[in-house]
């Protein structure tokens, strides 16, 4: 990935991996016999908690599928607002307005993104 890294990887916790683990809500995109991307919903709030992909196989679709079933999950467990966080002026922020979230504030250097229904459209991917 090129944009949004995680800054301090002790924020995710062994914890937080067996929730995930544990829970419906997150999927992982396979080529060739290896994870190349992922997406993790969190019922428990309604945000989009992760979706990376590895930059060979960016610009091919499977970061906006990886997406739709993240946002499926979340409307699955009944969320009404969804939400999920991502940089300033990234492609990610292009996608997701694309795709019809608002920015509903910022979080530090983070642009807080919301949405009430996470349809998205056929195409694209951050």
């Amino acid at each position: 990935m090129r944009e949004n890294p995680l800054r301090d990887p002790a924020r995710v916790t062994i914890e937080d991996y067996r929730w995930f683990i544990a829970n419906p809500g997150i999927f992982v995109w396979k080529e060739g016999g290896r994870i190349v991307g992922f997406s993790a919903a969190d019922p428990r709030d309604g945000s989009i908690w992760a979706l990376f992909m590895d930059r060979a196989f960016e610009r091919r679709g499977f970061a906006g599928r990886l997406f739709k079933r993240a946002c499926a999950a979340l409307e699955a467990a009944g969320c009404e607002r969804v939400w999920l966080t991502t940089s300033s002026g990234t492609r990610a922020e292009k996608f997701y307005l694309e795709a019809g979230w608002k920015v509903a504030g910022v979080e530090g250097d983070q642009l807080v993104f919301e949405k009430y229904s996470c349809r998205i459209p056929a195409t694209g991917s951050p």
